[in-house]
């Protein structure tokens, strides 16, 4: 038998855990759960952290059962990898091992008057300030503002830092020291692709900032020590893996570029997750932008390996809106029912979403625009809404496809994608019009956990998978060329950015009041 790299995925909406073949890269179990989030307030967005350690161990324990019925031996794992959503905050209590507050998730916007008052007190009211150490806009997005939220609002979180028994992570670190004992010996440690979301770390010293910490006023002692994507951090503890090695570490966005092989600068793909994220390989070299995107840390496959960098064009909504017209508004039962909702029409007739529901991301970085619909009238219906929808992410795409092509000066000839939503091939089509170039999709679309899998399984200690260019599986992939004219495409982006400009500027921090007479 081949051996068998797993990969637990971690992502904003569900928990996975996927078995690959290291020789083949073929799928050859998995077990997903869903993640239930929470909305305790206008703008707030949590999840339980034992309710994520939950998920991780049923995925385990239920990919297992499978592998026996299919007479495949779990001793044949080799080596685990952990990716996750990025940039999501937990503290927890080192000697009860208890989180001391939900998971604050990247989403949530709770943080918008912080942001604005950092802001306010830079240089130029610019909030790029931080940018030359970070490759990030100060923004509610990342870690720093949330963690410094927690330190501040929740009372056990400031005990527990004041008695040095709190520890800070992202999900990844959680994961990964729940998984090598937690409370007794579980490692504190997270990798460089995560640590580059924080605000924290400087992306050239390729470790935590002091002076960073100092502005955000976070006690250095409790972050995680930061290790490369791609080396044994610890072993599995418990459980039907127990003595496994845990051997690699990249947030989703990094590990989707790993997966779709994106090792050469100039390689770019986009993922269409909860929400949606270009990512570009610049290579061994920090690219800033002059287009609004961010510069991060895509990988580090080895302690002794160079860390490769990416621009990457970030949008908060993309699944997130199906989602939201299926439990929120209730237009449709199902996620896929929205393909044939919106196939029934095959035009929005006029009718443009802007779901700005956290503020906008790349490339406007504008956190007090809303969600909009315009274009309404009597004719339109919810066939028309869900066509919306799903063109509002395929003209967010075009956005962050656009900002690339001008911070490179070399144009992308083909969008590599994949994510969740790419099972849509309405969007697939979609996407490939209003781009104007043709879109491809690996047949095998769990690329964010192929490519943890490939960083555990390539680990020094471990080296069952090769990333050497000869040794790269082959990946069959379907094509999508664009169908419409170009002009039309042109006049529909033109309506969408006019949209956009609708949607900004909505919320203010000055005391206002909503229907229900509270002050927000």
């Amino acid at each position: 038998m081949d051996p068998l790299v797993a990969a637990i995925d971690q992502g904003t909406s569900s928990t996975r855990f996927l078995v690959f073949n290291a020789k083949t890269a073929e799928l050859i179990s998995h077990h997903q759960v869903e993640i239930n989030q929470s909305f305790p307030k206008e703008g707030w967005v949590e999840e339980d952290p034992r309710e994520i350690m939950q998920s991780v161990h049923e995925c385990i324990e239920r990919t297992c059962e499978k592998l026996c019925k299919l007479n495949i031996d779990v001793s044949n794992i080799k080596a685990v990898g952990v990716t996750n959503q990025r940039e999501t905050t937990l503290v927890w209590d080192k000697d009860t091992g208890e989180p001391l507050y939900n998971a604050i998730v990247w989403l949530d916007l709770r943080t918008q008057s912080t942001v604005e008052r950092l802001i306010n007190k830079a240089p130029g009211r610019n909030k790029n300030h931080l940018r030359h150490k970070t490759g990030l806009p100060i923004s509610t997005y990342f870690s720093a503002v949330k963690l410094r939220w927690l330190l501040d609002n929740v009372d056990e979180v400031h005990e527990a830092f004041l008695s040095q028994r709190a520890m800070f992570g992202t999900v990844d670190s959680w994961i990964i020291w729940c998984l090598t004992g937690g409370k007794n010996g579980g490692v504190h440690c997270t990798d460089v692709s995560n640590a580059s979301r924080t605000m924290l770390f400087n992306i050239h010293t390729m470790d935590w900032d002091p002076e960073l910490c100092r502005y955000f006023d976070i006690p250095m002692e409790i972050l995680p020590s930061v290790r490369s994507s791609s080396e044994i951090y610890g072993w599995m503890k418990s459980g039907s893996l127990a003595g496994v090695p845990i051997s690699g570490c990249l947030g989703d966005q990094s590990a989707a570029l790993v997966g779709q092989m994106c090792f050469n600068e100039g390689q770019a793909k986009n993922t269409y997750g909860t929400g949606c994220f270009l990512l570009r390989n610049t290579g061994t070299k920090p690219v800033i932008s002059d287009h609004g995107l961010l510069t991060t840390v895509a990988y580090k496959l080895g302690k002794d390996e160079p860390a490769c960098y990416a621009l990457e064009g970030s949008v908060a909504i993309a699944g997130a809106v199906v989602r939201w017209l299926k439990d929120n508004m209730g237009m449709v039962q199902s996620s896929s029912e929205i393909e044939k909702l919106a196939a029934a029409v095959g035009t929005s007739y006029g009718c443009y979403f802007v779901p700005a529901f956290s503020g906008l991301y790349a490339p406007y970085w504008e956190p007090s625009a809303r969600g909009i619909i315009c274009g309404l009238t009597q004719f339109t219906n919810r066939n028309h809404l869900a066509f919306a929808a799903l063109e509002a992410v395929c003209f967010q795409t075009r956005e962050i496809l656009d900002a690339m092509n001008q911070d490179s000066g070399v144009p992308l000839t083909q969008l590599k994608v994949d994510g969740g939503m790419t099972s849509n091939r309405l969007l697939m089509q979609l996407q490939a019009d209003i781009l104007c170039i043709p879109v491809v999709r690996p047949t095998m679309s769990e690329t964010t956990a192929l490519g943890v899998a490939m960083a555990a399984g390539a680990a020094e200690g471990v080296g069952v998978w090769s990333l050497s260019p000869g040794q790269l599986p082959h990946v069959t992939s379907e094509r999508y060329e664009p169908q419409i004219n170009p002009e039309e495409s042109e006049y529909r982006f033109a309506r969408w950015k006019k949209a956009v400009q609708k949607a900004m500027n909505w919320e203010t921090t000055e005391p206002c009041y909503n229907g229900s007479g509270h002050s927000q």
